[in-house]
């Protein structure tokens, strides 16, 4: 399947209330949150008997908004426009696509930003902490005020992945396909610390205040998202990119403000990450993933995996440094029947986002399929 270049139109985000004082919802640590609103995106029709359905699953600093251009006017694309609109592998004439924000994120879905009904303010730093279990429960409850029936498909990467297996897991006759892409079992030791170098930075910022901060921590911000884009990406794709290029080839060569082309791309990052996010939010969702253990409570990996019921393909990235492909050679080898595909990218990590051509050919064949 040739990548397709049109876009879907532009797009609305929408909440709904899921949980209030008459259903409050409980989380795995035992806490509980009596208001729960869920922001999403929807694109395309829900057929009559709710069976069409795909969902899609947005990683740590992600939103709702993933096909289309932005409610903004500002003509940003959503971010897997490249994979969801006409002719892709996710195509509205054909899917109910939603694509919800994630509990515990700072784009519309309650989290630390949101007002807190017991004391009238944000709850910030005392937000309690989550599970992926947690996640994908409150999407379950937005897919039944929706009338999905069942899911066609479950898909996404990184932290996106990790609900897609728990989908598999929790819910496995509502899930007639799961893909998982660049993900893990369990989040393994490398991640974790990656993250806890990340929220490092953020805790330590002159302004961080415990949590209590009254402007947001962007210095701090700034460098958990260098951090984390170093391990986004590769190493080849950073030689290729980069290099030893300086900010001014001809000044002189011992000038600390004359600094590398790659400073410079991972400064721009950092900004860009402080402008639009919540420190406590980096820090919930962060745990989150470093708390991802499939297998917690149930049993061993492998038991876990093989009760898994759902067709299934599990994708890795041949340069992906966070999640190596082994990992998903890992999932797929575990889940019965299960198939593994692999991106050949110099993109690292973050390719589900940049190499459309090979993500709509792989996920499209797949979905496509009768049998495995």
């Amino acid at each position: 399947m040739g990548l397709a270049i049109e876009t879907i139109p532009c797009t609305d985000t929408l909440t709904v209330d899921l949980f209030d004082d008459r259903r409050p919802f409980r989380l795995e640590c035992g806490k509980v949150l009596r208001r729960v609103t869920a922001a999403f995106e929807t694109y395309g029709t829900l057929n009559a008997d709710g069976t069409n359905a795909v969902l899609v699953c947005h990683a740590l600093t992600a939103n709702a908004h993933a096909a289309g251009l932005s409610p903004a006017g500002d003509g940003t694309p959503g971010w897997w426009d490249g994979l969801i609109g006409p002719g892709k592998a996710l195509d509205p004439a054909r899917h109910f696509i939603v694509s919800p924000n994630i509990l515990g994120s700072c784009y519309g879905t309650t989290g630390p930003v949101s007002v807190n009904p017991d004391t009238g303010r944000r709850y910030g730093n005392q937000f309690p902490p989550l599970t992926v279990r947690d996640i994908v429960r409150v999407q379950k409850a937005l897919l039944e005020f929706l009338g999905v029936t069942r899911l066609e498909a479950v898909l996404g990467s990184s932290l996106g992945g990790m609900q897609v297996l728990e989908w598999g897991i929790m819910f496995p006759s509502y899930c007639r396909n799961i893909i998982p892409i660049s993900t893990a079992a369990q989040q393994p030791a490398w991640c974790i610390a990656l993250n806890a170098a990340a929220r490092g930075a953020i805790t330590s910022d002159p302004v961080w205040n415990g949590g209590e901060y009254t402007e947001q921590p962007e210095r701090g911000l700034s460098v958990a998202r260098m951090v984390g884009m170093i391990s986004y990406r590769s190493f080849p794709e950073f030689e290729e990119r980069f290099g030893r290029k300086r900010q001014e080839d001809q000044a002189d060569y011992f000038d600390p403000a004359n600094i590398f082309a790659v400073e410079s791309y991972l400064q721009h990052q950092g900004r860009k990450l402080a402008e639009r996010f919540d420190a406590n939010t980096y820090l919930v969702l962060s745990r989150v993933m470093d708390l991802h253990d499939i297998a917690q409570g149930r049993g061993t990996v492998d038991e876990v995996l093989g009760s898994i019921t759902a067709r299934t393909l599990a994708v890795g990235v041949s340069t992906d440094v966070r999640y190596h492909p082994h990992l998903q050679r890992r999932i797929a080898a575990g889940i019965p029947g299960a198939r593994y595909a692999q991106i050949e990218s110099i993109h690292g990590h973050d390719a589900f986002l940049i190499e459309y051509e090979q993500l709509n050919s792989i996920i499209g064949a797949f979905l496509e399929s009768e049998t495995l």
